[in-house]
Parts: structure tokens; C-alpha cells; sequence
């Protein structure tokens, strides 16, 4: 079979660039001569060609292929791109899904694309402080996985060593790494997960477990703290000083007051998110009373687990805080905090930058 697309492939390179057929006679000058062909005149129909989205259905052949291909100006000659196809034996090999081809892309380079299976990539972004409720609904919203079947997947059991220590039971909150992923349609829910879990392995090192340590902090506690931090920081720059105030507090079983932890109880009502949102801004005296676990104006100490998806700056600021003796910081209104050693300071801070509030 290869032989005969082999002739034809010469006959169809022969009619377009002109030539002698004798090559033909013997197979090797045949495929030498074909290969030689190939390199010369396989070229992209437009070297500044843009990008498009091209499909391969499910049972379309090679011909079709080509001709749809020839129709959006992706390859030059259709004939030409069908015969390369069986040259490279390949004619029942091509893929489908949706693909990113280009004119600038040789037929060889398309080819091999195809037979691969390289698939357009969905991007996805994750933003540092998002809980898994937000990245679920994200993944709906581009229509990669259903936000459910997402979730379920962050209830699965993975095998990493910086999981040992959390509560049975507990989700994956705080441990799917913010960044940007390609997620390909072969993909299920536990793969992205796993590739998720695999960033955050690399990106939180075996020093960086040591250093959560020698504070007296499990991994599962830094990155709870390291979340409430990101969630209350505005300013890079003011990460390390409010990681500071929580580690302080917690050193004198003062309660965090983390405003934060409050909007997540309030995120996993329903009636609270239609009307809110995840993170509630304004919260009223009844929302800090909120009956959660995950109250620390209620509860001493930190809360059951993350109540977001932490940066590495955030994870940072609690291994390496600032060195102070703060114990209070208040929302300026402007993205920075005014902070304070005593009750007194405190007070008078919140008379200060609470007027016309």
C-alpha cells in the first residue's frame, strides 16, 4: 500500500513541479525522490498565517480532512495533503478533536499534529485566594468538566505526602496550587486534581515543610493560615506583617477575628451565595455570631482546615513572617491596613479610619 501511495505521491508532485517519471521505476530512487520532493515543496501556503481552530470529527476521512483544510486556506493543495497522508501511512490514523493549525504549518507538521492527537488545550487560570467552589464553577463556565463532578473529585483520596496530616474528611481546600493549566479533553476531573496537587508538590518543598515545623505548625495549619492570610492581604508587602498578627495571637490563645473565615461559613449557604456571593463584604453583627466551626470570632485558634487556595507568597509570609509584636490591624479602606501592638492603639485606629465609613 505504501508503494502505491509512494508512485501516486511522485505522479502528483511530478504534475505540479514538472519533472521525469523515471525515478519511478525503482523504489529507492522512488523514495528518495519522494522525501527530496516532500522538502522542497511542502510548504506552509502563508509563513505569517494565523492561528485557527480546526475540528476532526469522529469517521472523517483524510480526503474530507484535506478538502475542509484547502476550504479555510489552512493547507494550499488537498490532493497533495491526501497523498502524504498514505505516503506516511497514516490514512486511518488521524484523530479526532479540536486542534490549533495554522497556514504558517507545513502539511508534514499538520500531519503529524493529527496523528498525535495534539490537541487544543482549554487554559485555565486560578486565581491565589479562591476557594473550590469558585474553581469548580469556573471549569462549568468554560464547559471543561460539570462543577459537581469537579467537586466529587476533590473528595477523592490522593497519594502525597503533604495530605498525611489532615483531618479525615476533609476536602482539598487550600491545596490546589493557583496557576495556570492546560487542561485537554482527554482529561477527567481526578487528572486535573492530580495536576493541580502535583503543582503544589513542587512548588512547596520539603524546607518549606521543615520551616512550618520549627513554628510549631503542621503543613495542614500553615496552609490554613497562609489561606486566611491571603484572603486579608491586599498588599504584597503586608503579607509577612499580617501572618505576624495571626502567629502572635496564636501564641496568646487570642482569637484571630479573621473576618475572612466568617464570609467561608457564609459561602456554603446557598441563600447566603445567591445574594453575596462567595465572600460577603459587609458583615453584620449576626454574621459574626454565625454557629461554624470555621468562626474565629467564636472559636480560639484556627479553623478546621484552609478556607481557600493559598499563593506561594501567602504560604511564605506565614514561614517567614515579619518581626513584630502586633496583635491587631484594621482595614484603611485604601488596601492597606493600619496596625497595632495594644487594645488602646487599636481603638483608637478604628476611630481613625472608620469615619464616613
Amino acid at each position: 500500500m505504501r508503494t502505491f501511495f509512494l508512485l501516486v505521491l511522485l505522479l502528483v508532485l511530478l504534475a505540479l513541479v514538472g519533472g521525469s517519471s523515471a525515478i519511478i521505476l525503482q523504489p529507492e530512487l522512488a523514495d528518495r525522490g519522494a522525501q527530496n520532493l516532500i522538502e522542497r515543496y511542502d510548504r506552509p501556503p502563508d509563513a505569517k498565517g494565523t492561528t485557527t481552530l480546526f475540528t476532526v470529527r469522529p469517521g472523517d476521512t483524510s480526503g474530507k480532512i484535506a478538502e475542509e483544510m484547502e476550504r479555510k486556506a489552512i493547507i494550499s493543495n488537498a490532493t497533495f495533503f491526501k497523498m502524504l497522508v498514505g505516503y506516511y501511512g497514516l490514512d486511518k490514523d488521524l484523530k479526532a478533536g479540536d486542534y490549533e493549525l495554522s497556514p504558517a504549518m507545513t502539511m508534514s507538521e499538520i500531519i503529524t499534529k493529527l496523528h498525535r492527537g495534539l490537541i487544543k488545550a482549554t487554559l485555565v487560570t486560578i486565581p491565589e485566594g479562591w476557594r473550590l467552589d469558585e474553581i469548580g464553577e469556573l471549569v462549568a463556565k468554560k464547559g471543561i468538566f460539570p462543577k459537581d463532578d469537579f467537586l466529587a473529585a476533590t473528595r477523592g483520596n490522593y497519594d502525597y505526602s503533604f495530605l498525611k496530616d489532615r483531618p479525615r474528611g476533609a476536602t482539598l481546600e487550600g491545596y490546589l496550587f493557583p496557576d495556570t493549566y492546560e487542561i485537554r479533553p482527554k482529561h477527567t476531573p481526578a487528572d486535573y486534581v492530580n495536576i493541580m496537587l502535583a503543582n503544589f508538590q513542587a512548588k512547596f518543598t520539603p524546607a518549606m515543610a521543615n520551616a512550618a515545623g520549627k513554628r510549631g505548625l503542621t503543613v495542614h495549619q500553615a496552609i490554613t493560615l497562609a489561606s486566611i492570610v491571603e484572603r486579608e492581604a491586599v498588599r504584597s508587602e503586608e503579607r509577612p506583617i499580617i501572618a505576624s498578627v495571626f502567629l502572635n495571637r496564636l501564641k496568646r490563645d487570642i482569637p484571630l477575628y479573621a473576618d475572612p473565615t466568617i464570609q467561608y461559613a457564609l459561602g456554603s449557604t446557598p441563600a447566603s451565595v445567591a445574594r453575596w456571593g462567595y465572600w460577603k463584604q459587609d458583615l453584620s453583627q449576626a454574621d459574626l455570631d454565625t454557629n461554624s466551626p470555621y468562626n474565629t470570632y467564636r472559636n480560639p485558634g484556627l479553623p478546621p482546615g484552609p478556607i481557600a487556595n493559598p499563593g506561594i507568597a501567602a504560604i511564605q509570609a506565614v514561614l517567614e513572617p515579619a518581626d513584630t509584636n502586633y496583635l491587631y490591624f484594621m482595614a484603611r479602606g485604601d488596601g492597606t491596613h493600619a496596625f497595632a501592638a495594644t487594645k488602646e492603639e487599636h481603638d483608637r485606629n478604628v476611630s481613625r479610619y472608620t469615619v464616613g465609613r
